[in-house]
């Protein structure tokens, strides 16, 4: 989207189910989990590009012997950097000790990182928390080998404080109020309370401590633990867990808000946040990835067995169709076909824009992301221009010569790669008004397609906030000197904050909700902002699961494109010579499109969980109060 925004994050989770030797005698390499999880984290670096991490746990190994390994970085390139990190340390040993070469037993009891079990995440940093202590995966570290803990996520919880509290009452002393921290430490407190269950029966049953270790990993019963640990859990969240002794998780929200796909053969277990990734790492079938479900853990136990349990029951399902509209990979078979429709779907609304005037149109898209859709678009175009031909040769055909069907036939729909973004360009003067001069020349355009007569269509995949296309677009659009410039969003009109990942916190920076306010105040109709504003501090005690979104009524007034024209004007200025309109996505278009991903609660206000509508209602009462704050 040109209005960028962030999400977190992507993981990846490889489980080598063979021994090592397997993977060097079949693929040349001991190296192979290590080779394999460079290429699940890089084709996910769309995810995050703020911080990366990666863990891995060494199984079997003697007592004195490093089993686990970590590494981090918050680096300008930081996946780069944490395999540059990696791969200096392990041609280091290997040309310290030739005798590692031909040997894997020796490689992996001496050379950190070689291992059969892998966690990896990329991350973006959100409300400027960019330190590498919020970079994933976690580390809660302990003697016994099954109370080591390792944690990494795609997932956002909007109880934080709630599930601290939770942690004070169970007698801990939490460093720091973050999601991540809490998770971390409820799964760890039930864990601890699970091996002392099971130490005190292996007691009972006449076993050693020592003799109780082994026994213990077996038994550890995983899927218990979350169960427990996820009690009062509100958010969404797709979450791996490694346990030192070899046994691992990933953990779906209820109501699968956030992704998560696995692929197992009989030489690998392996999970990422997309679908695609898996296919293209390890080259397999797009039928062959299962998604897993919501409200449930894929559990892989050190023995190798691998199931997928139900840990909460799952809830009406609501994943993120941001998912779908920007941030998963174009290459999705699925999602492809699926940002297509949503161009065709939204091609009649571009017609009644243009008015019907298909000759003197050029369709082009902005951001590069945004090229699909805009396929969809121009296909869905192009039978209409056919449709309109075949009419006319129908009509006409009694009198029809040669060259006037030729003539017909040869009228095209125009399109034209009209915007191009200059990557290098950075805006790194903070003074507002050469900032904005700076913003305005983000992209540069192809000049000599565009005549005075013709309209120019740009889809986009959404618009958050609409600065890009105040300040620089719609600008550069115009030096063109089109008649009218249509801009097209995939996605339907952004107004409410997300708060389940997604870097839009804040209702005032959402260009829907500022044109709301603006229509309030030009109808006089103002005072509802001091009703909603009543009405959500009325509830600010409320349980979650009582509260009710109040800011809907913000915009009940008004029909969706009387809010359109008011953005359109907003983002408009007396500079700009076209005339200038903006279109939204229908939401039922959108459900259409998008039939698996019906998260819509950024567009509707109808959010997956209880804890959703006091997260809307905070964020109102802070833009009412001037609270530049975090709603949860």
């Amino acid at each position: 989207m040109s209005d960028a925004i962030k999400h977190e994050c992507g993981i990846a989770l490889l489980r080598l189910k063979k021994p090592l030797e397997f993977y060097k005698e079949k693929y040349g390499s001991a190296f192979y989990g290590i080779q394999k999880m460079y290429l699940l984290m890089e084709k996910q670096h769309n995810r995050g590009q703020d911080g990366a991490g990666f863990a891995s746990i060494k199984l079997d190994v003697e007592p004195g012997q490093r089993y686990i390994s970590r590494v981090r970085s918050n680096d300008a390139q930081p996946i780069q950097d944490v395999f540059t990190q990696i791969n200096e340390r392990i041609n280091e040993e290997m040309t310290s000790h030739p005798e590692y070469a031909d040997n894997v037993a020796l490689q992996k009891a001496n050379i950190p990182y070689i291992g059969e079990l892998f966690l990896g995440h990329v991350r973006y940093g959100t409300f400027g928390k960019n330190s590498i202590e919020s970079v994933h995966p976690f580390l809660r570290q302990n003697n016994w080998m099954h109370r080591n803990l390792i944690v990494a996520g795609n997932f956002n919880m909007t109880n934080v404080t709630e599930l601290f509290n939770s942690l004070i009452e169970l007698g801990q002393h939490p460093k720091e109020m973050a999601d991540t921290v809490t998770v971390m430490e409820k799964i760890g407190h039930f864990l601890d309370d699970e091996v002392t269950e099971l130490y005190q029966e292996c007691k009972n049953n006449g076993l050693s401590k020592r003799e109780a270790s082994p026994v213990i990993a077996a038994r550890l019963d995983i899927a218990k633990i979350l169960k427990r640990a996820s009690r009062g859990w509100d958010g969404g969240y797709a979450m791996a867990g490694l346990f030192g002794h070899g046994d691992a998780f990933v953990f779906r929200d209820p109501a699968g808000i956030r992704p998560a796909y696995f692929y197992e053969d009989d030489e690998i277990v392996v999970v990422a946040s997309e679908r695609p990734v898996i296919q293209t790492v390890f080259n397999v079938d797009f039928d062959k990835v299962q998604e897993l479900q919501p409200g449930n853990a894929l559990i892989i136990k050190k023995n190798g067995l691998v199931t997928e349990t139900e840990i909460i029951e799952p809830s009406v399902k609501k994943a993120c169709s941001f998912e779908r509209i920007y941030f998963s990979r174009g290459s999705d078979a699925e999602i492809y076909q699926e940002r297509k429709e949503l161009g065709k779907l939204i091609l009649p609304s571009v017609l009644k824009a243009i008015d019907d005037d298909t000759d003197n149109t050029v369709f082009s898209y902005i951001p590069n992301t945004a090229e699909t859709s805009f396929y969809g678009m121009v296909e869905a175009a192009q039978d209409f221009l056919n449709q309109r031909k075949n009419k006319y040769i129908l009509d006409n055909r009694k009198t029809l010569t040669k060259e006037k069907l030729e003539e017909i036939l040869s009228v095209k729909i125009r399109t034209e790669k009209i915007a191009i973004k200059d990557a290098k360009l950075r805006t790194f003067i903070t003074e507002d008004s050469s900032r904005d001069d700076l913003v305005a020349h983000v992209y540069d355009v192809t000049y000599g397609v565009i005549k005075p007569t013709d309209n120019l269509v740009i889809i986009d995949d959404s618009i958050v906030r609409g600065t890009t296309l105040k300040m620089s677009i719609l600008k550069m659009m115009d030096r063109l000197k089109p008649k009218r410039i249509v801009i097209v969003s995939s996605a339907p009109q952004i107004r409410y904050p997300d708060c389940y990942g997604i870097d839009m916190a804040r209702l005032e920076g959402l260009v829907a909700f500022k044109a709301a306010l603006e229509l309030l105040k030009e109808r006089n109709l103002y005072d509802i902002v001091d009703e909603v504003y009543k009405k959500c501090k009325a509830q600010e005690h409320f349980k979650d699961h009582e509260i009710v979104n109040a800011v809907t009524e913000i915009y009940k007034p008004f029909q969706p494109q009387e809010i359109s024209d008011k953005i359109a004007a907003m983002l408009s200025s007396s500079e700009i010579n076209a005339e200038v309109k903006i279109i939204f996505q229908f939401i039922e278009d959108l459900h259409s499109a998008c039939p698996k991903n019906l998260g819509d609660w950024y567009f509707t206000g109808d959010y997956p969980t209880p804890g959703g509508n006091r997260v809307v209602n905070k964020a109102f009462m802070n833009f009412y109060e001037g609270k530049d704050a975090r709603a949860y």
